[in-house]
């Protein structure tokens, strides 16, 4: 085969071969030679296997579509120079050739596993019995194997390259490995890594002053930069330093604040963690809540911060457990780390008895539950006992959080119960006296993406109970419990348990790697090369990437918005939560906008989000408030990235203000919302979104589940809950929620304003009515005597398993 081509190549002008056919023929000569010997293909190919021996994923190629040859106007020269091919014979040749195992372990050894050499395999077929013609070289092959002259196996050089078509990563193996190489990210930080750094570990649980001391460093310091993982640990640090006439800016995603009224930088900002810069020289850097180095989709921001912060002192704060895996890290960067202890401040207790019933409730507690949804359950059983809470959860406005906390903390106002998520757990100053935990199941999202329904962790639980009982609250003394007993034994088990120690720090693909990807890859979309780049990167035993999905999802989302590539990669970056239809939609919109280089002005976000806005009516209501605060969240966070393109930031920034202001008073008025929300329900059953957990609720001081119902009647029950679209409610947990109206024949069983009160207070349904009229009637045919059901426990059961959703 070598030497057909060869020789066609070397002819001169005067044997009848014209310039155009030798040129050919050489150019199919010169591919040739490109190509290794099979003897040494596998020596010179990539390995196919990644970080640690995982294998590949070979799914990620996504392959080019390579489009048959249609006529030439010069001819076939294949055909001119041999003979026309039958393609029928031709066919035979490919399949034969597919099926040689000698051409499939050769391929193996060029980065063709199975899946990869099927496809293109498939795309090769397609285009030799497609095209109108042929390359030379091809044509002049396939020729000889019909004609006896070949093997079947000299089309494999010809395979490979189509092969390199369809799939160029093929050709740029080893360069892709070198850019994802992530074993040595010290080596990323060059100004840190030029001096000799100070690191000592504050280490303790909450409460203890250990950030307290460190912040005295900072403060004492003549630059300093604080790193919290949220921005109102930044605000409250800030806020700190100036009141201590330390000048210090504000520096978060969405935000900017600096002290000098000329705009000089001040010598010392307090920052979120993502924020903080590698480059500017501190002599005192403090790095807070440094066991979230391990979270699965933020950790790389304290893995960046600890490696490569340009500061003589690092003074890092947090859990124990990140003692062990700091030292091995500062080890690898010929640092060593001082190891400061701290206990905590006030004691604490674990109470041996649960709450049981909201009618138990005192002064300073706080109930802590995992969702915003059974916020609203909990805080309107409180209210209907005439009692006042306070409100807190994730997705509330910074303000607003703020505005409860201090509402909750003022010993002159007549609220005096806390109901919040583990949004507590941070960056908030609170005087709790009892934490009661309202579930001990927390959903969460593990390092492969995927979400589980887990009991919360040592870690999580103790962060959340030394909530209670601070050293600067008016309780100095805390406590910890359970809503009901059952759990109270587990929470137990869970607070005694030693927290693990922390093995991996997080790493995350920059846009520099991505764009280097993207060089050698031009045609794969950001979110394949985010695939491709977790694939291949290798990482050592002390690093784990980052979960992607997020930055996937909102690729994914934009793709098809004509963006160059750093700019794509910045809107993926922005911190948004995927679960609202609303923000993520009007990402969508800020890109198309920005794709057509049209600034975002104010008039068109005021138009997008139907600016003003009023006072929410219901909760529905209420959660789109929050989400249109984090609407100009994001505005603000790009505005900072493309300025020329988000021109009015100050604008968005007061207008973000009264809408805190507005949702403020939704908050306060959260169980008239409540109520509102019941009253457009259907068939008496309130519209809730398919993932609200409804709550067990207590009648007469006991639990009532839907198992207390006659066992005839559970279904009917389920029936009458459903709302149509919606799921149906869960049996164990279907009571507790008002109907819309209270019909008129409930005084005709002799209970008058106590039926009404209790459907007032959400105690009763109308199912629930119906059914006791028919009990009642039973009654008085059994002379007086209820028939007797088969109960269920009364305190219900809560699994401890884990489960996948």
């Amino acid at each position: 085969m070598y030497r057909c081509v060869w020789l066609l190549s070397r002819l001169p002008p005067h044997l009848g071969l014209s310039p155009r056919y030798a040129g050919a023929a050489s150019a199919a000569f010169r591919s040739l030679g490109g190509l290794r010997h099979p003897s040494r293909a596998a020596a010179a190919s990539s390995s196919s296997e990644g970080n640690g021996g995982r294998a590949l994923d070979t799914s990620l190629f996504v392959p080019l579509h390579v489009q048959p040859l249609g006529p030439s106007p010069e001819g076939d020269i294949g055909a001119e120079l041999t003979q026309p091919l039958n393609k029928s014979e031709v066919l035979k040749i490919l399949n034969k050739f597919y099926k040689r195992k000698e051409m499939q372990r050769l391929g193996g050894e060029n980065g063709l596993d199975a899946r990869l050499f099927h496809q293109a395999f498939i795309s090769f077929r397609k285009y030799v019995m497609e095209s109108s013609f042929l390359s030379a070289d091809v044509h002049i092959i396939l020729n000889d194997i019909c004609c006896g002259a070949g093997h079947v196996d000299d089309l494999f050089p010809f395979f490979l390259r189509h092969a390199k078509q369809i799939f160029p990563m093929l050709d740029c193996m080893d360069d892709l490995r070198k850019i994802s190489d992530l074993r040595l990210p010290p080596n990323w930080y060059p100004e840190a890594r030029a001096i000799q750094r100070k690191i000592v570990f504050h280490a303790g649980p909450t409460n203890s002053g250990k950030t307290h001391h460190a912040i005295q460093r900072y403060l004492a310091a003549k630059s300093g930069i604080y790193c919290g993982p949220l921005k109102l640990l930044a605000h409250e640090i800030f806020q700190k330093s100036n009141d201590a006439s330390v000048p210090c800016d504000l520096v978060t995603g969405e935000e900017r604040v600096l002290v000098d009224p000329e705009g000089r930088q001040a010598t010392h900002v307090a920052c979120t963690i993502e924020m903080c810069s590698v480059t500017t020289p501190y002599e005192v850097a403090v790095i807070d809540e440094i066991q979230m180095i391990k979270d699965p989709a933020r950790g790389w921001a304290w893995t960046r911060a600890l490696l490569g912060l340009s500061a003589e002192e690092i003074h890092i704060c947090g859990e124990a457990a990140a003692i062990d895996l700091v030292t091995e890290l500062m080890y690898s960067t010929g640092e060593e780390v001082e190891v400061r202890n701290y206990k905590r401040l006030t004691p604490i207790t674990v109470l041996d008895y649960a709450l049981e019933s909201l009618d138990n409730l005192r002064p300073g507690d706080c109930i802590v539950c995992f969702n915003k949804n059974d916020i609203y359950s909990v805080s309107r059983q409180i209210e209907a006992r005439g009692l006042e809470c306070a409100v807190i959860y994730g997705s509330l406005p910074p303000g607003t959080k703020l505005t409860q906390a201090k509402k909750f903390n003022d010993p002159d106002d007549p609220c005096k119960i806390l109901v919040a998520t583990d949004a507590i757990g941070m960056g908030l100053n609170l005087s709790i006296k009892r934490i009661i935990f309202n579930s001990l199941i927390k959903p969460s999202i593990n390092e492969k993406g995927e979400k589980e329904m887990d009991a919360i962790t040592t870690s999580q639980a103790l962060q959340i109970s030394g909530r209670a009982g601070r050293f600067s609250s008016v309780f100095k003394e805390g406590e910890v419990t359970a809503m009901y007993r059952d759990d109270l034994v587990l929470l137990k088990e869970i607070l005694n348990r030693s927290v693990p120690p922390i093995e991996t720090a997080g790493l995350h693909p920059t846009a520099e790697q991505i764009e280097m990807f993207a060089y050698h890859l031009p045609d794969a979309t950001l979110s394949n090369l985010m695939d491709i780049f977790v694939s291949l990167s290798q990482v050592d035993g002390l690093y784990f990437v980052c979960n992607v999905d997020d930055f996937k999802f909102l690729a994914d989302m934009i793709q098809h918005i004509p963006l160059n590539l750093r700019v794509r990669y910045v809107f993926c970056t922005a911190p948004i939560n995927r679960k609202q239809p609303f923000v993520c939609t009007s990402l969508l919109k800020f890109a198309r906008q920005f794709s057509r280089n049209e600034p975002l002005t104010f008039d068109w976000i005021c138009r997008h989000t139907n600016w003003p806005l009023v006072p929410p009516k219901n909760i529905k209501d209420l959660v789109h408030l929050e989400a249109v605060h984090d609407v100009f969240d994001l505005y603000l966070w790009l505005s900072y990235r493309f300025m020329d393109m988000f021109p009015d930031a100050s604008l968005v920034r007061d207008i973000q203000k009264e809408l805190d202001n507005i949702i403020q008073i939704g908050v306060r008025n959260i169980t008239r919302l409540i109520r509102a929300s019941e009253a457009t329900s259907v068939s008496g059953a309130i519209a809730v979104p398919d993932d609200f957990p409804l709550q067990r609720t207590e009648v007469n001081d006991r639990m009532l589940n839907l198992e207390d119902l006659p066992a005839a009647n559970q279904d009917q029950f389920s029936n009458a809950t459903k709302v149509p679209g919606q799921k149906r409610i869960r049996r164990s947990k279907a009571l507790g929620y008002k109907p819309a109206e209270v019909q008129s024949n409930m005084k005709s069983h002799g209970q008058g304003s106590l039926a009404a009160r209790l459907v007032r207070e959400g105690l009763l349904t109308q199912e629930m009515l119906k059914q006791l009229e028919r009990e009642w009637q039973v009654h008085h045919n059994n002379n007086g005597n209820f028939p007797t059901e088969k109960r269920d426990n009364q305190n219900g059961s809560k699994g401890t398993g884990k489960k996948k959703k």
